[in-house]
């Protein structure tokens, strides 16, 4: 692994703080979701974002609130920058009707109309083709939205993604794609599953610019996506990021983790990208060391008041379990 040289932090302070603040609060939602798993509150498959904060934190807030999202089964760190409320997100979690699907939806799931997240999506490549099609609609409807779409690296082996980028190339649609390369798909390095490792290659290979970026480090990852989408919303057709960063813990907490070596992850841990951005706000006096504490008991506060909020939810009553179950005609 190359070691990144991070450079100086070119914003004002309330906006550098906002920065700190999601991260941390990825940070500290995800590590109560593990101890919430641990006693049971939270049941089925659970894939945390620890590590990859700077990747949400720093993409989502180069997007407009009315830009679409779309996002992977990882996707708790992207609902939270994207304004769905912690508590909301934790009843859906627990599987309460409090949550943002009524707890239909749970870790993998999630979606929320209000803020344009289009899922969560359990399906390796499943959003690709969604974000294509809200794409496509807005293009239909002359207006000038971006709609930026997340997978890991993972999808790239899949069909769906050649199919989706020809097309989204093919028409010049307005659709940011977003490549989180954490370099194992599950327990499988990317070299061991495809034989052209450069992503990016494969991107262009559709006539899509494409840029790699250093996904662990918040700025970096805020500028690229910031002038990408400038240029998808100019309609100058479809982009392509990779972001390089990397899972501090498991693909999902049924995963041993047998596949790679804990020397390798401490290494990446090194380059973490809330310890790393903070360190360089306090080296450019944007942030001292009380500051910063102040800001971990706010955001400690707001996890137990999502808890708490989740905790007191309510399960949907059995005569409403059909609701919004549609079948075909001739088949009810």
């Amino acid at each position: 692994m190359a070691r990144a040289h991070f450079g100086p932090v070119p914003y004002a302070k309330p906006f550098a703080l906002e920065l700190v603040r999601h991260m941390l609060r990825i940070r500290r939602f995800e590590e109560r979701c593990a101890e919430l798993y641990g006693t049971g509150h939270i049941r089925g498959f659970l894939h945390l974002y620890i590590g990859e904060e700077a990747v949400a934190t720093g993409a989502l807030t180069a997007l407009g609130p009315e830009d679409a999202l779309v996002g992977t089964y990882r996707e708790h760190g992207h609902a939270l920058v994207r304004g769905i409320a912690p508590g909301v997100l934790m009843a859906e979690m627990f599987g309460q009707r409090e949550g943002c699907c009524r707890g239909r939806g749970g870790s993998m799931h999630i979606f929320d109309a209000r803020t344009r997240f289009y899922g969560g999506n359990a399906i390796v490549g499943g959003g690709l083709p969604l974000g294509v099609g809200l794409a496509l609609a807005d293009r239909m409807r002359s207006l000038a939205r971006v709609t930026a779409c997340f997978f890991g690296e993972g999808a790239v082996a899949e069909g769906v993604f050649h199919e989706s980028l020809n097309l989204a190339a093919l028409w010049r649609l307005p659709v940011l794609f977003c490549c989180e390369n954490n370099l194992y798909a599950m327990g499988t390095a990317l070299a061991r599953s495809e034989s052209e490792t450069d992503l990016c290659a494969k991107a262009r290979s559709f006539r899509i610019p494409a840029e790699r970026v250093d996904g662990m480090d918040v700025v970096a990852v805020h500028e690229a996506t910031k002038a990408a989408v400038a240029e998808v919303r100019a309609g100058r057709g479809p982009r392509f990021l990779e972001f390089q960063t990397y899972r501090f813990r498991a693909h999902s907490m049924f995963d041993p983790e047998l596949y790679r070596a804990k020397a390798e992850v401490e290494e990446w841990k090194e380059r973490g990208p809330i310890h790393t951005f903070t360190a360089r706000l306090k080296d450019q006096g944007l942030l001292c060391e009380d500051e910063f504490l102040t800001l971990e008991r706010e955001v400690q506060h707001e996890i137990d008041a999502a808890v708490a909020f989740a905790r007191a939810g309510t399960n949907e009553p059995v005569e409403e379990l059909t609701r919004d179950v549609r079948a075909a005609e001739g088949q009810a």
